[in-house]
């Protein structure tokens, strides 16, 4: 048992570092699961306003209450939903080698998921919201286009050429070594 020495402790090392280091990570990882879990609820007044003009749509009660608990039934439920909607559409739209998805990628994925009844009356609504503002995209999508289309077609004189003699000097500069 003589051989054996327990270590000196190095006075210059803190031990308790890696410690703090977790405690830190796991106050970190707690304040991102509350804000992720904030963030994916959906607002309970409007999933307290859609259930009580669907139910009194459905009823000839003039008031209609719903439990705390079954509107929070509703919002998960929907959460879920949407996730998983939007999660469908994303591959259909990665199957199409797209980055972007759009409205026929909801629909498709509508059918995927067994909704496909769905599908028409939405085509319809969105129909209606397209004519309604006139078919256009929201200004902030439009402007983007405009850039796009603007930096490539509308390339100031000077610099255009530029980066072709730049280039067309350093092509010489290679092939003379």
């Amino acid at each position: 048992m003589a051989g054996k020495q327990k270590p000196k402790p190095n006075p210059d090392q803190d031990y308790r570092a890696p410690q703090r280091e977790m405690a830190e990570a796991e106050k970190e990882t707690a304040v991102t699961d509350k804000v992720v879990g904030d963030a994916e609820e959906l607002p309970k007044a409007i999933v307290r306003r859609l259930v009580k003009d669907k139910l009194s749509q459905l009823s000839s009660d003039s008031e209609i209450s719903v439990f705390r608990e079954a509107l929070e039934a509703f919002s998960d439920s929907a959460r879920i939903f949407v996730h998983y909607l939007s999660a469908t559409a994303n591959d259909i739209c990665k199957e199409s080698k797209r980055q972007t998805i759009n409205a026929e990628d909801v629909f498709k994925a509508l059918e995927e998921i067994e909704f496909s009844d769905y599908v028409g009356p939405l085509r319809a609504s969105l129909e209606g919201f397209r004519q309604k503002n006139g078919g256009k995209r929201s200004l902030s999508s439009k402007a983007k286009e405009i850039n796009k289309k603007g930096k490539k077609k509308d390339l100031p004189s000077g610099s255009g050429s530029q980066n072709k003699d730049d280039e067309n000097e350093s092509n010489k500069e290679d092939n003379a070594d």
